[in-house]
Parts: C-alpha cells; sequence; structure tokens
C-alpha cells in the first residue's frame, strides 16, 4: 500500500479519535478534537497531491478518499448534533445528498461511466469543512468560559448556508447527469 492510500485510511482512524474528544467534556478534549480534525482535514489535501505527484494514482485510492472524506464530515456534523449545536434536519439533508450522488456514481460505473467531482461539489466539501471549524472553534471557546451566546446565531446561518450550497451541488450534479439514472435499465 502507497503513502497516499495511508494518509487516506489513516483519516478514518483520525475520524473516530475526533469524534472521541469533540464529544467529551472539557477544554484540553475540544482543543485536541480540533488539531485532529485539522490533521485529518490535512491528509486528504496531502493523499492527493503525493498521490498525482508521485504518479501512485490507484483504484483504491479513487475509490476510498471521497468515502473517507465523507466519513470524516459526516461524524462531525453527527456529533454536533448529538451535543445540540446544529439542528439534525441539516444534517439529513447533507447525508442525503451525499447518498444520492454516490449512488448516481455507482450506477454510472456499472455502465462503465466515471463521473468525475466538480467545481460545485468541491465548493460544497469546502463550505462543509469550513462549518465544521468554525463550530469547533465555537466548542473550544465555549469550553474555555466565554460567553458566546450571540454568535450561536453565525452557527446557524453557517449552517444554513452549507445545507443549501450542499443541495444546489447536488440539485446540480443530478440535472447534470440526468442521463445516467433515464437510462438505467430495469431489470
Amino acid at each position: 500500500m502507497n503513502l497516499p492510500n495511508k494518509l487516506t485510511i489513516s483519516r478514518i482512524f483520525l475520524t473516530a479519535a475526533f469524534v472521541f474528544f469533540v464529544l467529551a467534556k472539557g477544554l484540553p478534549a475540544k482543543i485536541l478534537a480540533f488539531v485532529i480534525f485539522s490533521l485529518a482535514s490535512s491528509t486528504d489535501v496531502l493523499d492527493g497531491y503525493l498521490a498525482k505527484r508521485n504518479n501512485e494514482i490507484t483504484d483504491f485510492g479513487k475509490l476510498m478518499d471521497p468515502i473517507a472524506d465523507k466519513i470524516l464530515v459526516l461524524a462531525a456534523f453527527l456529533a454536533f448534533v448529538e451535543i445540540g449545536i446544529i439542528p439534525s434536519w441539516m444534517v439529513v439533508v447533507i447525508i442525503s445528498r451525499e447518498a444520492a450522488i454516490t449512488g448516481l456514481r455507482i450506477l454510472a460505473l456499472t455502465k462503465g461511466k466515471v463521473i468525475p467531482a466538480d467545481d460545485g461539489g468541491k465548493h460544497k466539501t469546502i463550505s462543509q469543512v469550513v462549518a465544521i471549524f468554525v463550530i469547533l472553534l465555537f466548542l473550544i471557546f465555549k469550553e474555555g468560559g466565554a460567553n458566546i451566546t450571540a454568535y450561536e446565531n453565525l452557527i446557524y446561518l453557517v449552517m444554513l448556508l452549507t445545507t443549501a450550497l450542499t443541495l444546489i451541488s447536488g440539485a446540480a450534479y443530478l440535472i447534470k447527469n440526468k442521463e445516467v439514472y433515464f437510462n438505467a435499465k430495469e431489470n
């Protein structure tokens, strides 16, 4: 297994550690959650860079990299629902989009077609990661004793924007690739 693929796998293990610390009480736990999420996010950038630079792009990496990304991001949002920071309906929308697009990609693969990520999907991912960092900073300040009740509305607005971008990018993906599911054969 090459280094980029090891980094991808490490992101899944880092996700478990991140969730543990984000759900734990106390300032040190929240700081560790922030550091672990930062490290996990950086492996996403690094594994792709190394795979391209060293010509080590593999089928395993093509499959597991986006799955590891989804595991990290969705675990963060689910943890935030668990601790009552964001509404569950937003996460349901985000998970539904991810499931629909993953299903579309799998259906396309059965027809020998690969659907690459587009700019809308990349913007969606960036907005999700930024939202997670904003929420983690909020948690750090909250655990540190800062009075940040005024910022709860900011978190809601950031998540509303993220949810909207997630929906828009998903709809655009489905429209752009409608021939994949409209031409699907029934068995």
